[in-house]
Parts: C-alpha cells; sequence; structure tokens
C-alpha cells in the first residue's frame, strides 16, 4: 500500500461519499475517476464495499427516526407499513442483484457505457424537472405498497453504472405521484437495506481475494465517505427543494462529455 494508492483510496473514497445520495451516479464516478487514476482493485470491490461508510453517514443523520421506526413498528400501524414498504421496495434490487451482480461487473463496469449514461440521465433530469408531475404523496410515510415495489423496480435500472440509484428511485417516486422532497427522503430509506444488502454479498463473494492492502484501502475509503456523506445528506433535501435537478443534470452531462473526450485522447 503505497502512498500514492492511499492518496487515491481517500479521493474516491470522497467522491463516493459526495455522490452516493445525490442523483448523479456514485459508482460511476467512481469508475471513471479510477480509470484514469489507474486505480485497480480486486474485482472491483473498493467500488462496492466502500459504500459503507456512506450507509453509516446516513445511519447517523437519521438515526433517530430509524430507531423510532423500528421501536415503535410494533404499536404504530402508520411506521410498520412504512417498514414494510421500504423492504418491499428493496425486494427487486436484492433479486436481481443476488441473480446478476457478477454478470453486472463484467460487462458493464466499463468507463464508455459511465459517460453515455451520464449524459442521457443528464437529459432525463433536465426533463424532469421541466415537468409538472401530479403530486398525491408528500410524506414518504403515505406511500402505498404497490408504489414502494414500483419505486423498487426503478432503482434496478441503477444496475447499469452512470445511472445512479437515488436519481432512479426519485425519478420513479415523481412519475408515481410523490413530491421531490419525499421522493429524495424515501431514496435515503431505500438506500439503507440496498446498500448493505450489496456490500454483504460483494464482501461474501470477494473476501478471499482481498489482501491486507485492500483492506486497508477500503478502509480509507470508508472513512472518507462517511465524512463527505454527512455533509451531503445534510443538505440534499433542503437544496432539491429550491433548486430542483437541474444543476445535477448539468453537472452528469458534463462530467460524461469529458469523460468520453478523455476516453478518446488518452484511451
Amino acid at each position: 500500500m503505497t502512498l500514492i494508492s492511499m492518496l487515491q483510496a481517500a479521493l474516491l473514497g470522497f467522491i463516493e461519499g459526495l455522490t452516493e445520495f445525490l442523483p448523479v451516479s456514485s459508482t460511476g464516478h467512481l469508475l471513471l475517476v479510477g480509470h484514469f487514476l489507474k486505480f485497480d482493485s480486486p474485482n472491483k470491490t473498493f467500488e462496492v464495499l466502500v459504500q459503507f461508510g456512506a450507509i453509516l453517514a446516513i445511519l447517523s443523520v437519521y438515526f433517530g427516526k430509524v430507531t423510532s421506526l423500528a421501536l415503535g413498528m410494533f404499536t404504530d400501524p402508520a411506521r410498520r407499513r412504512f417498514v414494510i414498504a421500504v423492504l418491499i421496495a428493496f425486494v427487486p434490487a436484492m433479486i436481481l442483484g443476488g441473480l446478476f451482480s457478477k454478470v453486472i461487473k463484467s460487462y458493464l463496469f466499463n468507463p464508455f457505457l459511465v459517460c453515455t449514461s451520464l449524459i442521457a440521465g443528464g437529459l432525463v433530469l433536465l426533463v424532469v424537472d421541466e415537468t409538472k408531475f401530479k403530486t398525491t404523496y408528500n410524506d414518504m410515510m403515505e406511500y402505498p405498497l404497490p408504489m414502494a415495489l414500483k419505486i423498487g423496480a426503478f432503482q434496478c435500472l441503477a444496475m447499469i453504472p452512470g445511472v445512479s440509484r437515488s436519481g432512479a428511485t426519485i425519478v420513479g417516486a415523481m412519475l408515481l405521484g410523490s413530491s421531490k422532497r419525499a421522493a429524495a427522503e424515501f431514496s435515503f430509506f431505500l438506500a439503507m437495506p440496498t446498500m448493505a444488502g450489496a456490500f454483504a454479498k460483494d464482501l461474501l463473494d470477494n473476501y478471499k481475494v482481498l489482501a491486507a492492502k485492500d483492506f486497508g484501502l477500503i478502509f480509507i475509503g470508508f472513512v472518507m465517505a462517511f465524512i463527505s456523506g454527512l455533509i451531503v445528506v445534510r443538505g440534499f433535501l433542503d437544496f432539491v427543494s429550491r433548486h430542483g435537478f437541474r444543476p445535477f443534470a448539468y453537472w452528469r452531462i458534463a462530467v460524461g462529455t469529458l469523460g468520453l473526450i478523455g476516453l478518446m485522447v488518452l484511451g
């Protein structure tokens, strides 16, 4: 584990936490930046396992609410239904990820696909930001269970690197009648089981190929992801409520375009 690899891991971890909860695709950014930095991890485990830092960041911010839901679900029907809704929304990603995670890593984790997905997703966000959707749900606690399952199906689109898990779930929820703020907050809660499941699956599949230095780099990335994730989670809901998705759309298009140029020039 060299100083350069440690600095690269710290940078990538910071990027992970900064982008995980934004509709810009954290995995896409990690793959793209890692490609140009020539950062390599066995079976791309770093890109998945470092998400644990972001998981802890969102848990720390929502600790009070998560605890209230966990304790209250046994006595409060509304809280119990919300917990069930989150678990139902997690099911599609759990099934598809469990069945096809190795195939996805083998064929879809490439920089060119990331760049094109970033640009396409940016154009979608521009359209979404200009469209006036009918808002039926201003509180995520009111989501019906069938709606939660449909949001979970939208989340599966993010198995294509560059699409964005948070972007897919937020846009999906809005198409189904949710307000922007409620959609973003539900995306936070859905991230907890989804990212925890991906972490556990990837660790179980790849722990035998990881050396001590790999675990060291993952830990560095984890710490940085936790720090930057805290910053984003605390301010994202208010930012989206005020500014919408246009800034993220422009960012995606810019990063995707620069990435394509970089691939043409540098390979």
